[in-house]
């Protein structure tokens, strides 16, 4: 890494932590200052020596990065001399995460918690207060930012620090050193000004550019107000100045980063603002650079559009929000959405660009219904994007979504991901079937693999055939996890043959060519194809037709 004025110098240390019973390393990054850190004392009166921090948090998968841990990092101002990073993934076991936290001797330990990591960073807080009570546990992260008390992870735990902790996680941490804690355990991190945060961009190590998905954002929150995401509290979307977002992207693309996922809520929000940073990235395009953004579907104008049309196949991929095309869910949600625009849109990305859409629908809405639901899955689909994301409503911590509860009689899961299980519209059985159709089409109609035979298995009615090659492939299986691919062709087809007889022989001619796409290596004429056995062309039975073998 090129070592800028002013800035620390990092290096990375790759742990390998093996799982009992399985042969997969579980890797964790741990971001470690060597001795060329350029620092200032904490203080006159403390042993700096002796004080450590360990932010730690456990990522879905070690290609993600936390972009959370690095902000506090660079706000930790004298403190970035005793810290350091520790990223793990959930399903390292807790016992050598702690085991891992521990070799650093730490005074403070603060965790990123969110709705993928609660249990398991639930496990670890508790295993690591059993062995060193003494080490101070600060959680930070959405999942703890609201409705805190009743948690059983912060029962546990010194210290939570609701909302962005960007710079009360550092005053926290000088007030613990400095031997003068706060005398409450819930603290409301105080709103700041983008202006007078360090940004944390160059905390990526070298091996993060190479190995792992970074996450920028060019602006924080919000201005509309859907109930089911924790945005909708946000008063308004708030930009970073432009010109030192870029030359921090600058320096990241300097250094080798190729791909940027934006987290921005609303890229295309501010027109201006987009087109320069879209066009910041054209004028350094490249085979390998890849951009994930996040729009609003029903605005996209003219200029935008013939610049979107520029960018070669694979360097963009658009997160679409639909959620829903019923007009009374979208009211009940505080959801304003453009239908029309919205579906013309999606056709002109389609039509008319190289991205990758990627396009979501919400099931479990307030008031909606297995039909409605229905309707925008068809409606969708027309659009063609790529990839249609089948979610479920989940309770946010927080989220104004819940106010419906007893309207909707919405029932929730208690444990996470807080998922629904019911509503007033929707009962548990039906749930369970849309849950199951959103597992399969993630298997079949979001991978890419039946990209020849699936558009013609489904019809004008997409909805209808995909839950009824759902429900016979369930029947038939018992299971919407661990199906290996040379067994989903022959699900598939034989769905085919028992549902749709009529389109079998050439579903069957599109199916051999997704199978030779796969690259699977055993032949395409050894699966069984047909639901029902076919009669073999001879009369002779297996004991002759041994007999004249051993005869010839």
């Amino acid at each position: 890494m090129t070592e800028q004025d002013n800035h620390l110098k990092l290096t990375v240390t790759q742990i390998n932590l093996t799982e009992e019973g399985t042969d997969d390393a579980i890797k964790a990054d741990s971001i470690k200052l060597d001795s060329a850190t350029n620092s200032t004392p904490i203080s006159d009166v403390q042993d700096k020596v002796s004080s450590k921090i360990v932010l730690a948090t456990l990522n879905a998968k070690f290609f993600h990065t936390s972009f959370g841990l690095r902000y506090l990092y660079a706000n930790l101002k004298e403190l970035q001399s005793c810290c350091e990073i520790q990223e793990f993934i959930i399903q390292t076991r807790a016992i050598d995460i702690v085991e891992q936290i521990l070799a650093s001797k730490p005074n403070i330990v603060g965790f990123g918690v969110y709705i993928w990591n609660i249990v398991e960073t639930t496990n670890v807080v508790n295993l690591l207060k059993v062995i060193a009570p003494e080490i101070k546990i600060v959680l930070g992260g959405p999942e703890v930012s609201y409705e805190t008390e009743q948690q059983a992870i912060v029962q546990c735990a010194d210290y939570v620090l609701t909302g962005a902790a960007d710079v009360s996680f550092y005053q926290l941490c000088k007030n613990i050193i400095n031997k003068t804690p706060p005398d409450k355990k819930i603290l409301n991190s105080k709103p700041v000004e983008l202006n007078e945060i360090e940004l944390p961009y160059q905390y990526y190590t070298d091996e993060d550019l190479k190995q792992r998905l970074l996450y920028v954002e060019a602006s924080r929150g919000c201005p509309f107000k859907c109930e089911f995401c924790l945005s909708s509290l946000d008063k308004s979307s708030v930009p970073f100045e432009l010109e030192l977002f870029l030359e921090q992207m600058e320096i990241l693309h300097q250094r080798g980063a190729r791909n940027f996922k934006f987290i921005d809520r609303t890229f295309n929000l501010n027109i201006n603002t987009t087109m320069q940073i879209m066009q910041f990235f054209l004028d350094r395009m490249t085979d390998d650079l890849y951009l994930h953004f996040e729009v609003v579907p029903d605005h996209l104008p003219r200029k935008l559009k013939a610049l979107l049309a520029q960018f070669p196949k694979g360097s963009l991929q658009f997160e679409v929000g639909i959620q829903t095309f019923n007009v009374e869910v979208q009211a009940n949600i505080n959801r304003k959405q453009n239908n029309a625009k919205s579906k013309d849109n999606l056709l002109w990305l389609r039509d008319n660009t190289s991205a990758h859409i990627h396009a979501d629908l919400i099931f479990g809405l307030p008031g909606e219904t297995f039909d409605t639901f229905k309707d925008s899955f068809n409606h969708l689909y027309h659009c063609r994007p790529h990839e249609i994301q089948l979610g479920i409503l989940k309770r946010l911590k927080g989220s104004p979504i819940i106010r419906h509860t007893e309207a909707f009689d919405l029932r929730f899961n208690p444990l996470p991901p807080f998922n629904i299980l019911s509503t007033n519209t929707v009962s548990f059985t039906t749930m369970q079937r849309i849950n199951r159709f959103a597992r399969y089409w993630d298997m079949i109609g979001n991978s890419g693999r039946f990209k020849y035979a699936l558009p013609h298995i489904l019809s004008d009615k997409p909805f209808d055939d995909f839950m009824a090659i759902t429900e016979w492939i369930f029947n038939k299986t018992g299971q919407i996890h661990k199906i290996n691919l040379k067994k989903l062709f022959e699900l598939i087809s034989q769905s085919v043959e028992a549902l749709f007889p009529e389109k079998h022989q050439l579903v069957i001619s599109k199916i051999e060519l997704d199978y030779n796409a796969s690259k699977l290596k055993s032949l395409f004429n050894g699966l069984n194809l047909y639901a029902v056995k076919q009669i073999e062309p001879t009369s002779k039975n297996k004991s002759l037709q041994r007999q004249q073998r051993h005869m010839s």
